[in-house]
């Protein structure tokens, strides 16, 4: 029956697809700018695609696999005993094995669903910047993977990096939604993770080395974590780090007061060169 119903489907869709009247209005070449979060929102499409594969391969494969090992040990003369063992074991065997990817998929889901709601979050106080004459990019391809979040503004360069962490799994009193930064070492829950701020330093880099090699011209990129959801408390004691952190809503009022260091042909230039980069989106 599982058969015939994918028959009928895939059947009535081709048929819909041959038979339909209407064509997509816009041409090929016509592509979007990446929004926040765009490689982390593919990577979500990509895991419910195979979420639906799976729970279909979860339903179907294990009543295949118990029939062709029940079958298998019937050629082979055993008894009626171990033709249902040998059965019920491949189909329990086949169930753990699809029910483990499907828990391993959801976990992957929430992870990447948590990551681009924290760039869209970050993404919408950018653009509050805009105003002020800032241009700002969103996921834009590194040569390792990606830079969340470019402005570009006669006050200069900044590569912004997010980085959205779960809070504990129960509200306390304590101080388990705080983030501290002592200009050197950020902490979560008690625990030190400079991992972001070595990613934003990183993505930094990066952005001057793209600019030079497109430009020609050296332009500082100063590197900015953003931490969206979470009270930051900054504690100065250790001011030996490049990058800044601050909490998403500083963000405006942060770029707002920097001072210019950019002519606006340069700032043109580089906005120019950035969207040529980021125009790639096609669904």
């Amino acid at each position: 029956m599982e058969v015939l119903y994918f028959a009928v489907v895939i059947g009535a869709l081709y048929w819909m697809r041959r038979t339909r009247k209407t064509r997509w209005p816009f041409s090929r070449e016509d592509k979007l700018l990446r929004g926040p979060g765009e490689r982390l929102r593919r990577r979500l499409i990509e895991i419910d695609e195979q979420f639906i594969w799976e729970l279909l391969a979860g339903v179907t494969l294990p009543m295949v696999a118990a029939a062709s090992a029940a079958k298998a040990a019937q050629v082979v003369g055993l008894g009626n005993t171990a033709i249902l063992s040998i059965g019920l074991g491949s189909g329990l065997a086949v169930i753990g094995v699809s029910a483990g990817r499907v828990v391993r998929l959801a976990s992957q889901r929430a992870d990447h669903l948590l990551g681009w709601f924290g760039e869209r979050v970050v993404g919408e106080q950018l653009q509050l910047a805009t105003v002020h004459g800032w241009r700002v990019f969103h996921d834009v391809p590194s040569a390792t993977g990606n830079v969340d979040h470019i402005a570009v503004g006669l006050g200069g360069v900044f590569a912004i990096e997010t980085k959205a962490r779960s809070k504990l799994g129960r509200k306390s009193s304590g101080v388990d939604h705080i983030a501290y930064f002592d200009g050197r070492d950020l902490v979560w829950h008690r625990t030190k993770d400079n991992r972001g701020l070595d990613q934003a330093e990183q993505n930094a880099l990066w952005v001057m080395k793209w600019i030079k090699d497109e430009i020609g011209e050296r332009v500082h990129a100063s590197p900015i974590l953003a931490l969206p959801g979470w009270w930051l408390e900054l504690t100065p004691a250790r001011g030996t780090r490049l990058c800044r952190v601050v909490n998403p809503k500083w963000l405006p009022d942060l770029l707002a007061k920097e001072r210019p260091v950019l002519p606006q042909r340069l700032v043109d230039l580089i906005a120019l060169r950035l969207e040529a980069r980021c125009r790639d989106v096609e669904d």
